[in-house]
């Protein structure tokens, strides 16, 4: 079975295509799931769109949802459509984005961490007047937040646990093997999927998240895993699914996940 559950379409800001768009390229991509996972609102504020063209406006997030739920019905039988989202992790907010989720029929949502002390993970530039323990110590923080959000219990899934590798690649080289096993072990505790994102190779990075290294380490310690392209763009659904299936296999996994009605759905790899 084929399956991709992070997708993302126009009204993040950043992505081209609209929701349907991801859904037929799924569907001659040959998966039987697609997971419609867009960038949640930032809910935090009475602004409607605080954050253009990272994340929808709070008053889309309806929208959001019925046109999914309607796409949900339209492809019944031809594939099928699930509702989730990508939501930001903020370690003092995650009851405020709770409160929004349980208004409706998810079933799923990826907690990702996208920013560590107000800056985004992205951003390269936090690298520069760091020495070598302030950047372990920044390293080891972005792992503390990972956990964080496992414990909360909000998310079925976690996204791209070592993307702050995608614009500095040194990343993966700071040593922090502590607090990442600290993460997985408790990721691993708390029943929560990491997924294998195939984004990453269109960074600097040029590989997917997480390393090899991390899925090693993750399997040791138990935890489940999933697929996500975190395709902005139709084209790329389902992007090296069966590469990423392999190589699971080879590090010793013998099964994935995908959620339904925040429920784990195992299939044999």
């Amino acid at each position: 079975m084929k399956f991709d559950l992070h997708t993302h379409h126009e009204r993040c800001g950043h992505a081209d295509g609209v929701i349907e768009d991801y859904i037929q390229s799924a569907i001659k991509a040959g998966l039987q799931v697609v997971g419609i996972s867009d960038h949640s609102p930032y809910f935090a504020s009475d602004k409607d769109q605080p954050q253009p063209k990272i994340a929808m406006a709070r008053s889309e997030f309806p929208n959001y949802i019925r046109q999914v739920l309607e796409l949900k019905a339209k492809y019944e039988g031809k594939i099928e459509v699930l509702l989730g989202v990508e939501s930001d992790f903020y370690p003092d907010l995650w009851p405020i984005y709770k409160a929004e989720y349980d208004k409706y029929p998810m079933d799923y949502i990826i907690g990702s961490v996208h920013q560590t002390r107000g800056v985004s993970i992205f951003n390269r530039n936090r690298w520069k007047k760091l020495n070598e323990q302030e950047q372990v110590k920044e390293k080891e923080h972005y792992y503390e937040l990972i956990a964080q959000s496992a414990r909360c219990g909000l998310f079925q899934s976690l996204g791209h646990i070592d993307a702050m590798k995608g614009y500095y690649p040194a990343f993966s080289e700071i040593p922090a093997a502590a607090a990442i096993d600290d993460a997985l072990r408790v990721i691993a505790g708390e029943g929560v999927a990491i997924e294998i994102n195939t984004s990453g190779k269109t960074k600097d990075a040029g590989g997917w998240y997480p390393s090899d290294e991390i899925l090693e380490r993750a399997n040791h310690f138990g935890v489940a895993v999933t697929f996500g392209s975190d395709a902005h763009n139709p084209s790329r659904i389902g992007d090296d699914f069966e590469l990423v299936r392999s190589r699971l296999k080879e590090i010793g996994f013998s099964s994935w996940v995908f959620f339904r009605q925040k429920k784990p759905v195992v299939v044999p790899l």
